[in-house]
This record gives C-alpha cells, structure tokens and sequence, in this order.
C-alpha cells in the first residue's frame, strides 16, 4: 500500500511596514498532516512593459457634454475585445466616429476600483475579459485580491487582450517559472532549447541558445512582473511618450516603496508602440534613457506605413466586420486619423524616401510619382484634394461633425507636428535594442501606393496634374475630369505587393537593419503572421522571451 502523501497548503505573504515579508501557518490535527508553504518575491525587479499599437489601448470618454452630445450612456470610446462595442461601430458613420474618438475629449481607460468612472459599470465587469494563466506566479504575494485583479492592476486591461493577452501571459510565466526548487522547470526548458536560427534571425547577426547557467544568473533573486501601460493613440506620440515615462518613474518608485530595488525597466512594443517607447528615452520627450534597461521591438512602422495614406482615402483594406469596425471607408477613417496627431504621425516620413505614391497606366507604365523632392508634408499630405487630386486630405471628410477647432487648417497644423516630430526620432534608438517584424510575401503590404489611370497612353506627369475630381466612391475608386479637355478618366488603387505583415511593409521595418547602428543587438525578419495579431505567432513570442532575457545580462545594480 502506497506510503499517504502530506497534504499541501499554501499561504498568503504580509508586507510588513518595512518592505520586508513574511508568511503566518495555522495550527491542523494532529491526525492531519498537512505542509504549509509560502512563496516570497525575490528582492530584485525588473518591470517589463507592453507598450500596444495604434488602436490596441483601450479609451473613453472623459467629457460629459460630449457622452450628452453622443446620447450615450456608456462611456467607452476605443473597446475591440467588447462585442457589442463593435456592433455599434459598425452602424457608426463619420460623424460619430469624429465625436467619439476625439484626442481632447478621450483618455485611456485604466482600472481603477477605487474611482470607477463608468457609471452602472465597475471596472471588474469593464475589464472581465482578462484572464491568467494556471499557474502564473502572479497568483504569489501577500494581497488579498486574485490573480486576475492583480493582472489588471498591471494594466492588462487597458490594451486589446486579444491580441495582446497570449503574450503578456507566457511573459509572465515564462520570465518568472523558469526555475522550480533551483531545478529547470518546463517553462524555462522552452527558453533554453529555444534556437534563434529557427525565429528567422537575420543573418547580419549571430546569436546563441541561452544556457541554463546564463538563465540561472539572470533569474536568480530577480522578478519580472509584466505590466501593459496603454496611451492615447489619438495624442501625439511624443506627448505619450513623455506620460508613460512619468508613469515609468512612478511604477520603479512603487517598486522601491515594496522594499524592492528596481532600477530600470525593460519595453516591449508592438507596432506605434515603438515610436512611443522612442520617444520615452528622446531627451526632447520623455527624457527617461537611462531608466530603460532595453527595448523590443516588434513590427514597428520605423519610418512610417504608407497603408496610412491608403485607408484615409480608401477605408481599411481588408474585408468583412473588420474593416467596418474600423472604417472600410475613407470619410469614417478621415474623421478620426486626420484629426488625430499619433495617427497623422504614422505616415512614411522623410527618410521613406521619394517617389513610393505612384500612377501608372491600365499596361502599367509609369506616368510619375510624389514626393518628387523626397518632403511627403508639402507634396501630399498637407495637400487637399480641392487643390490636388491625390493629396491625402479630402475636405469634405475632415470635420463632419462641424466642431470648430476642426477642419483643413488644423489638420495640416497637426502635419506639421508631426514632420517635426519625425524629425526629432529619425535614427534614435535605445542603446539595448532588439526587434521582430514582418517579411512574408504572402502577407503583402503598401511600401508604394499606385494609382492606376484609365489614360491615353501618351499621357505624363504634366497630364496627371491636369485632373480633378469629379466623383469618388470612398473605397479607393475615383472618376477624374481633365479640366482641358473634360475627358473623364477612371482610377483605382492598385492592391498591396509588397512583403510585410499586410500593414508594415519590410522596407520600412528594415531601417531598424539598415541604420548601421550598433544599437541593435538582433533582428529577425519573420513570416507567417498579420500585423495585429503578431503576438500571437511562436516565433515572434520566441524571439521577444529570447530578447528579453538577452537585455536582462546587461543589467548592473547599484545595489
């Protein structure tokens, strides 16, 4: 007869006034044998923070005469893990959308038990989407609450958690599980048996497995609390860089109240959450460089997406609910990104390059291109429509809900910012960079945008610039009028053709390759995903658990 097991109990960690911890056992039977258990935080931290893309943070409104405005009771603005959030969008025209999605009237939405805005909704039913994994060492600590609430005090829920939920979890476990009774545990066998080669690692770099002692050295009396900061995508992201670095600055400080010795942070972007993390190390923004131990990037718009011009003129190009969530017509995605300096600054900077928005005839010959002189703010998007047909701004989009600090004048204001902006960043990164992003054929993006003509095939370039709207069905179809002649011409926007993840086209990801910058400690040029949902592809996971890890060896305590 098998020798009874003990029965195992765990018990809850106390924070003493100090800082320090301790565990307090309970008395049993003497008949029951039961083990008594506690877990303690190590002493060391190392935040690592998910910083999301464009439209992955969560927002609401924070103006009551705008919710009046809006007749809504709810005061969501920007939630795509709620259903019934995104049925509404769907019948949501321009108007809507343009009071909804305002950067003055909006914030992110963060839980906040204590001073729950939502009126009949509290922030646990707000945030109940968010889930944790069995056995994540966040369930370790001397709090009362539950795992789940401890997650979202992190602020997993003010990001999309089903793109970003998968990722936040294995950091979490993967980062913090990797040892169990100083043995390697499964968790952190899937680390060190990890093989960078197999993650598309380009070959401009040579990196290594990562040993059990060199994860040991890294793990031992250090946690790795994962953390999501959201930001108002709406905002520009020089100012959201300069909030989160103060956000930065407080969490390292909350850390040290713990008793804890955290000095520096690690982040991990997705997407414009590179700009933002970019711009919170800029010495012009957030200023905070030496409080960030390393960056990962993962498919980052390094010098912007030219998908930006398309679905301003054309919609989201992808089809289905979707796109209609997100606007599969140009007025309903003008009203927001056109007033809206984060989304303004999402489009190819100077360092882009000339000539990617091109026309070209029904056989394909070319007939010219903008920028010609390499500045994309002059040629094409401070330009109306009214005054050049391809200019990004079509006026009868940009203020359908007539507010008065709307209109063509602020629009080109915000470009301006947003030139000024690309030039602050252009070439800065943090020292302790790695980074992930799409080279998949079959995911194409727009590295160019074509317009192509129903023309005669003598037209040129002096022609093209003779034309003028006469009708545009607002998904990237367009009847043009020579304004000589009166000759009606037909144009469309040709489908994307180029590698990347059907947002980001490789080429502007390569910057991060192709800046010669020693910055860069590994690159992998990968396939097999879709922009949004890169985070939930294995070697993207892989590579950022790997980089991560790697950042960690180069930290050194003052303590």
């Amino acid at each position: 007869m098998p020798t009874p097991q003990p029965i195992s109990q765990s018990i809850p960690t106390q924070q003493n006034a100090d800082g320090s911890q301790h565990a307090e056992g309970f008395t049993t039977p003497k008949d029951l044998d039961t083990v008594q258990s506690a877990s303690f935080l190590p002493e060391r931290v190392i935040p690592v923070i998910l910083i999301p893309g464009i439209m992955g943070s969560n927002l609401r409104i924070k103006n009551e005469d705008r919710l009046k405005q809006l007749n809504k009771s709810s005061d969501i603005a920007w939630r795509p893990d709620r259903m019934t959030w995104g049925l509404g969008m769907l019948f949501t025209g321009a108007e809507g959308r343009q009071l909804a999605l305002d950067p003055g009237t909006t914030e992110v939405d963060i839980y906040d038990p204590k001073q729950d805005k939502k009126g009949k909704e509290s922030s646990e039913d707000r945030n109940n989407n968010v889930s944790v994994a069995k056995g994540s060492p966040l369930l370790i600590g001397g709090s009362k609450k539950t795992a789940t609430q401890k997650a979202r005090e992190r602020g997993w829920g003010e990001v999309m958690f089903d793109s970003y939920g998968g990722v936040l979890n294995t950091m979490e476990v993967q980062l913090n599980l990797a040892f169990a009774n100083a043995e390697l545990s499964p968790e952190g066998k899937k680390i060190v048996e990890g093989d960078p080669a197999n993650w598309e690692l380009d070959k401009k770099y040579t990196l290594t497995k990562i040993t059990e002692d060199e994860l040991k050295q890294v793990m031992t009396n250090c946690y790795f609390p994962v953390h999501a900061f959201g930001y108002n995508w709406l905002e520009s992201n020089g100012i959201s860089g300069k909030k989160l670095a103060e956000r930065i600055d407080k969490l390292i400080e909350g850390y040290k109240a713990q008793g804890k010795k955290c000095e520096k942070v690690i982040l991990v972007t997705h997407s414009m959450g590179g700009l933002v993390a970019r711009a919170i190390c800029h010495p012009a923004h957030g200023k905070l460089n030496d409080k960030v131990l390393g960056i990962v990037h993962g498919v980052m718009p390094a010098l912007g997406a030219a998908a930006a011009y398309r679905r301003m003129r054309a919609g989201w190009e992808s089809g289905g609910i979707v796109s209609r969530v997100l606007g599969h017509k140009g007025p309903n995605v003008t009203a927001v990104l056109a007033n809206a300096q984060g989304g303004l600054e999402l489009a190819p900077n100077e360092e882009y390059g000339k000539d990617w928005l091109k026309f070209v005839n029904k056989n394909g010959i070319d007939l010219g291109s903008r920028p010609k002189t390499g500045d994309p703010y002059a040629e094409i998007y401070k330009v109306s429509t009214k005054e050049k047909w391809w200019g990004l701004l079509v006026e009868d989009w940009l203020n359908p809900a007539g507010l008065d600090e709307a209109g063509l004048v602020s629009s080109q204001k915000k470009i301006i910012k947003a030139q000024l902006y690309h030039s602050d960043i252009a070439s800065y990164y943090h020292e302790i960079s790695y980074a992930h992003y799409g080279n998949d054929p079959k995911h194409k993006a727009f590295k160019d945008v074509v317009w192509e003509l129903d023309t005669p095939e003598l037209y040129t370039d002096d022609d093209i610039d003779e034309l003028e709207i006469d009708s545009d069905n607002e998904t990237g179809t367009l009847k043009l009028k020579n304004k000589k002649t009166g000759q009606i011409i037909k144009a469309r926007i040709l489908d994307p053709k180029d590698p990347g993840d059907e947002t980001v086209p490789a080429y502007s990801a390569d910057d991060q390759l192709n800046c010669n910058s020693p910055t860069f400690k590994a690159i992998f040029r990968q396939t097999g995903y879709e922009h949004q949902d890169s985070y939930k592809n294995i070697n993207a996971v892989s590579s950022t658990i790997h980089s991560i890890i790697r950042i960690a060896q180069k930290m050194e305590w003052s303590v």
